[in-house]
């Protein structure tokens, strides 16, 4: 009596006529390529937006210590004390009268490109003619340095952080005058 199953007899096909031919393989492969090369860019560019997101909440965070620093102190640290004075005591004139025990930051965090952050206090003068208390700048992708609007400026400023909370708003203070 034979079980079902377990019939072990070639039902009309050859052994050796199992499975894929080689046109059917290479014509998979290419799908496969074709599918790879129409994705691959788009993920590509949302890995570099998720550094640039990245980079601004870190800005974001050196930002709030920052406020905190100043709440506690009355002004911020200055560019040669620089943010090293989030983690410990800045050794520099000004001394703080009123720094946190525990300071403002554990770390100070290197931006998604494995650069440092560069601090600035006082700022740059903004658009509108005001000096900025401090500027907290990713020196980017390219890890250097470049002047605004210039080809390759890749820069990721805390001040593109104000600008981007206060789109679509108008700046508080004077209005530079037109000529």
């Amino acid at each position: 009596m034979q079980k079902k199953g377990k019939d072990k007899k070639y039902r009309g096909r050859w052994p050796y006529e199992e499975g894929f031919t080689l046109i059917e393989i290479m014509i998979v492969v290419i799908i496969i390529g074709l599918l790879a090369a129409l994705v691959a860019p788009r993920l590509l560019g949302r890995v570099e937006e998720a550094r640039k997101t990245t980079a601004l909440t870190q800005i974001r965070q050196i930002e709030q210590a920052l406020q905190m620093y100043k709440v506690d102190n009355g002004l911020y640290p200055t560019t040669e004390q620089g943010m090293h004075a989030l983690i410990e005591p800045p050794s520099i004139e000004p001394i703080p009268r009123n720094y946190h025990p525990q300071g403002y930051m554990e770390r100070i965090p290197k931006d998604p490109w494995g650069n440092e952050y560069i601090y600035l206090s006082p700022g740059n003068i903004d658009m509108y003619g005001r000096q900025r208390p401090y500027e907290v700048v990713s020196p980017g992708p390219n890890g250097q340095l470049d002047e605004p609007g210039s080809p390759g400026y890749d820069d990721i400023a805390s001040f593109e952080v104000e600008d981007e909370q206060d789109q679509g708003q108008m700046p508080s203070g004077p209005l530079p005058r037109r000529r």
